[in-house]
């Protein structure tokens, strides 16, 4: 572990095996030093940026029924809801009154509405000048098969239409063995792997994410990073990856089989093994959503440099019975406080 620890420190990549034997034999503490190390590096000023967004979901109808989601609802449940286009202008006008740059725009899989409402989205939601961060690989996969076009294809009319960029959800962890148990509808590993490849070819950044700590093994978070640092390698088209631990709350998964939520130690090892592995991802986001302040504040010393959204709005993690909610202000204080100096940026990182 000696010899792993110092290549971290010297600046070299480490692989698939050093990666277990660190995730298995280092300490939190030592991990932590490795993780800052790197952190420290790739960033040498002492900025933490997060950005002004809203989450918007244009619908909770949904045919994949994920077993880790308590936000969907069922094609034939009544209470299941699409957005209306005012509703919508409501929450992107109020967006930009608290300086927001960006909208992260995503939905279930919904089975009737045509390809043609998406395109009419965008546009109207571009009319509004903003950031459209919007539609996760599932989603375009979705979109390619109801209306039997190629992903490529689907990417070029939403980019034509209004898109920006792309968020990372829906890789939670990019093993098959792991998505057939929970998603067996969703889009495969490959096929999550190769709308991003696709996206970035297109000039389109993306972010990525992992959502971890359910019934995957070590060597499946590997598998994940594997394939992110790989396409990293390909195209380098991700600003950003974002881990975070599964909310069983409310959900299938955790009624069907015992899974013990994350503690704040597992997934600040988790945070800080991304920071080492992903030598090539240039930002690592704090997940305080999830965590809460304090131990997003504590992430930006296991290599965390972002601490993400002010999360203006969130429904998927708060129907797993997580309430955290931070203005600006307390984003600013919590960083200043932890010795860093707070920066509001873009997407790509750019800052405002």
């Amino acid at each position: 572990m000696q010899e792993t620890a110092a290549k971290v420190l010297a600046g070299e990549r480490i692989f698939g095996e050093e990666f277990l034997r660190l995730a298995e034999e280092s300490d939190l503490h030592h991990l932590g030093f490795l993780a800052d190390t790197v952190r420290r590096r790739l960033h040498p000023e002492p900025l933490v940026t997060y950005v002004i967004d809203r989450n918007i979901n244009y619908t909770d109808i949904c045919i994949s029924a994920c077993k880790f989601c308590a936000f969907f609802k069922a094609p034939e449940d009544p209470a299941g809801t699409v957005l209306s286009r005012e509703a919508l202008a409501h929450k992107i006008r109020e967006t930009k009154e608290l300086g927001g740059t960006q909208i992260l725009l995503q939905g279930g899989l919904h089975p009737d509405l045509p390809f043609s409402w998406y395109e009419e989205m965008l546009r109207f939601m571009k009319s509004m000048d903003i950031h459209i961060h919007g539609f996760s690989p599932p989603e375009v996969c979705h979109f390619a098969e109801l209306s039997e076009m190629t992903i490529r294809e689907v990417l070029e009319r939403l980019i034509a239409a209004g898109l920006d960029s792309i968020p990372g959800g829906g890789a939670e962890i990019l093993s098959d063995r792991v998505r057939q148990r929970l998603a067996p509808r969703k889009c495969s590993a490959d096929q999550w792997i190769a709308v991003m490849e696709e996206a970035h070819r297109l000039g389109l950044k993306t972010t990525a994410t992992m959502m971890f700590g359910h019934i995957e093994t070590m060597a499946e978070r590997l598998e994940h990073l594997q394939r992110i640092r790989d396409l990293q390698d390909r195209t380098g088209g991700f600003t950003a990856f974002i881990p975070w631990p599964f909310q069983p709350d409310n959900t299938a998964l955790a009624a069907g089989e015992h899974v013990e939520k994350e503690t704040a130690f597992g997934y600040l090892k988790m945070l800080a093994l991304s920071r080492i592995f992903l030598d090539n991802v240039p930002n690592i986001q704090a997940s305080w959503v999830t965590q809460g302040p304090k131990i997003a504040q504590l992430s930006l010393f296991f290599g965390a440099n972002d601490f993400g959204s002010t999360m203006i709005e969130e429904n998927v993690v708060a129907a797993a019975g997580v309430h955290f909610r931070l203005t600006e202000q307390e984003i600013q204080h919590l960083v200043s406080t932890a010795g860093f100096e707070p920066r509001q940026r873009r997407m790509d990182y750019t800052l405002v």
